[in-house]
Parts: structure tokens; C-alpha cells; sequence
């Protein structure tokens, strides 16, 4: 694994992050190498505080109500590297460094799969 650095992140970014009725923000979560999108997830203030502070990536589960530090069960580890939002300040866009698979379902991605339904 490496080592912690810091998030590159504008200082201001967790007070100008816009939260929804829930006080939760979407974060779309991105390889830092390949620039694939590896997930989607949700971060509430302070799971977005964790992550900043300490680079490795906090996110809120909306189903279970609680944080889950990615790879903590896993071994499956986020690192965040830079952190950006969008033009309304309302979703996240986080660039990591993902050791072993993103998906719960042991993929490189969560959108690896190819929908043949459509």
C-alpha cells in the first residue's frame, strides 16, 4: 500500500460542499492512473472530513446508516488523491488510488458490466 499523502483539495472545499435534505453528497469515485470511473457512493460532512484528513476514502452508507472505510473488510483499499466538486458544488469528484478491486462484487469497476438488455 502507499503511504498516506495528503488529498490535493481546495482548502475551502468541505465548507462550499453543497449537501442534499439527507446531508448527503454523490461521490463519483475515479482511478487515478487510467481515469476510469470505478463508483458511486455518498459521503455525508464528516465522512468527507475523514477523507480529506486522513486519504483513505470514508463513505455513508445510505442503506445500513453508518461510515464504511473502503478495504476495511476487504483489504479492497481506497486512497484519495484529489478531491473536486462539480460547478454547483453538489456532487464530489474523487480521484483514488484503488488496491484490488472497487466493486463489492470483485470487479475492477462497478461498471464493468455490459448490459445486453438494452
Amino acid at each position: 500500500m502507499t503511504p498516506f499523502s495528503p488529498v490535493e483539495a481546495t482548502p475551502d472545499l468541505l465548507e462550499r460542499a453543497q449537501f442534499d435534505s439527507r446531508g448527503l453528497i454523490p461521490v463519483v469515485a475515479q482511478d487515478n492512473s487510467s481515469l476510469a470511473v470505478l463508483m458511486v457512493a455518498w459521503m455525508d460532512k464528516e465522512a468527507l472530513r475523514r477523507t480529506l484528513q486522513e486519504g483513505r476514502v470514508t463513505y455513508f452508507s445510505r442503506s445500513r446508516q453508518e461510515y464504511w472505510r473502503k478495504g476495511d473488510t476487504s483489504g479492497h483499499v481506497q486512497h484519495a488523491v484529489s478531491a473536486t466538486l462539480d460547478c454547483d458544488a453538489d456532487v464530489l469528484l474523487l480521484t483514488v488510488t484503488q488496491h484490488g478491486p472497487a466493486c463489492h462484487r470483485g470487479t475492477t469497476s462497478c461498471f464493468d458490466q455490459v448490459d445486453t438488455n438494452g
